[in-house]
């Protein structure tokens, strides 16, 4: 069943680029769609068989590939990777829908988007560290081309800078596996097949945190965080949605997975640092995004403070807090994605993005009510209000971490505080306020650039209310993560003794 979660996109995108004939854009566009919608269905349809009861791999596909070097045909799928792949399907499809039918080279752009949907649903799925790496470096060139061909003014340096980064990334994790396999003498690069308790603690520590930079960079967290936001602010929405609504979440996937998932002691050492940047990232996201005058950028800053959270619950390693970062993951994936499908839906109708020139787009008659209503919503949701998914995934948060991180889970809390107050200038700036009688002749928003948002709306507003349907999910696979940890470091504890 998971092979067809990377065949139907990789078909789709070969039928599309290459199909013969002048086929319009529209009838691509319509094509793509459909291609998307099936995907949406057969992960529904893998959700649907899930067994919750069961924390391992699922759903398992494994044949030789390469069995010299160790490479494995291997995919499964868990409570960690479940959650993220249908949040992938998602977004594949408000990105494809959210472009509307004025793209230029559509023969080229929707193949690209169908591409990157193939290489983050395989990463999610991959068993086999080999393979994971393929699918990670899978998604870079059509991210990169997205950015470089369909971004604004400075796209090609925001796209340059985006490849430098993420090259890096990928060069330091496959160093990493390449490391943890040859040392411990794996048979093959297998996860399952995989033990670093004969390591010598100095080489773990080495391995680990090389692993920890090249996921840091995808995450990203501070100071590695550089490249974000000229990529989020360069590109255009829907890539922009792809790239922090899923295409972050491979780093924080990364980091459960590997680095806790495969050192579990070493990650009882390492947990304390962790926890104190995490903070730093989410304080700094906060004042960073207070700062801006442009709400695209603010947005973007907003993105590394929230994914701050993250790093902090997954430090605290307990089950309540590991439910709760994958509950972020997903959370974090809706909320930008609504916010950066409106400010690009604001920026088309009224021509700017700076907060010094917007102003009372929430007049019923000559602003775009419906939007800016929507648009207040989704800062709601990133702000933690309750009744929205933002708060459950960071109350779940808070409440895990608290009893091993006080200090960071308390600075993180005042934080969301500070989402508010970022917030608010964006909203009080943009939606309230006298339009200029001169200029606010804006187009209206039609049905087709108002659907994207409806959906994620009405997603994170249910998902808000019914929490469970997100993390129940996720509650076996975390509670088997922080079993095998206490295990593992009990059994060493013991060993020393």
């Amino acid at each position: 069943m998971l092979s067809v979660l990377i065949v139907i996109p990789i078909l789709g995108a070969i039928l599309v680029g290459f199909f013969p004939g002048n086929i319009p854009a529209e009838k691509l566009r319509k094509v793509t769609l459909a291609i998307a919608v099936s995907i949406i269905i057969w992960t529904v349809q893998i959700a649907v068989k899930f067994d919750l009861n069961n924390p391992s791999w699922q759903f398992q596909e494994t044949f030789a590939w390469i069995p010299q070097l160790g490479l494995n045909y291997n995919l499964g799928v868990d409570g960690l990777s479940l959650p993220l792949l249908a949040l992938n399907s998602l977004l594949t499809f408000i990105a494809v829908y959210g472009y509307g039918n004025n793209i230029e080279r559509p023969r080229l752009y929707y193949p690209l988007i169908l591409l990157v949907n193939a290489g983050v649903a395989g990463a999610f799925i991959s068993a086999n560290l080999l393979l994971f790496v393929l699918f990670y470096e899978l998604e870079l060139i059509p991210i990169y081309l997205l950015i470089a061909i369909w971004g604004s003014e400075k796209r090609g340096y925001a796209a340059t800078k985006f490849l430098i980064y993420t090259a890096v990334s990928g060069i330091l994790i496959l160093a990493g596996f390449l490391g943890i396999t040859w040392l411990s003498n794996s048979p093959s690069f297998d996860y399952n097949l995989i033990s670093t308790e004969s390591l010598p603690l100095i080489t773990k520590l080495i391995l680990l945190t090389i692993l920890l930079v090249g996921f840091g960079i995808k995450i990203p967290l501070v100071p590695l965080h550089t490249w974000l936001p000229d990529a989020y602010v360069e590109s255009s929405p829907p890539v922009t949605i792809l790239l922090g609504g899923i295409l972050a979440k491979l780093g924080t996937y990364g980091l459960l997975r590997f680095c806790l998932g495969l050192f579990p002691q070493t990650w009882e050492i390492v947990a304390p640092g962790m926890a104190i940047i995490g903070t730093i990232s989410v304080l700094y996201g906060a004042l960073a995004a207070i700062a801006q005058q442009d709400i695209k950028r603010m947005v973007a800053y907003s993105s590394i403070g929230h994914m701050g959270y993250i790093l902090v619950a997954a430090a605290a390693n307990t089950p309540l807090s590991l439910v709760g970062a994958i509950a972020q993951m997903v959370a974090h994936g809706l909320i930008l994605a609504i916010l950066f499908h409106l400010v690009g839906v604001v920026e088309t109708k009224v021509g700017t993005r700076e907060l010094s020139v917007l102003n009372g787009l929430m007049s019923p008659v000559r602003g775009l009510p419906f939007t800016s209503a929507l648009l207040i919503m989704g800062g709601m949701a990133s702000a933690g209000i309750p009744g929205m998914v933002g708060f459950a995934a960071e109350f779940l948060v808070f409440q895990g971490s608290f009893s091993t991180f006080p200090i960071p889970t308390l600075l993180c809390i005042i934080a969301s505080g500070l989402t508010a107050v970022y917030f608010v200038i964006l909203l009080n700036r943009t939606c309230f306020g006298r339009l200029d009688n001169n200029t606010a002749y804006y187009p209206k928003v039609i049905w087709s650039e108002r659907a994207p948002a409806l959906v994620l709306a009405v997603a994170i507003l249910f998902l808000g209310i019914q929490p469970t349907w997100l993390v129940r999910w996720t509650e076996e696979t975390s509670n088997f993560l922080v079993l095998k940890s206490q295990i593992e470091i009990q059994s060493i504890s013991q060993y020393l003794k």
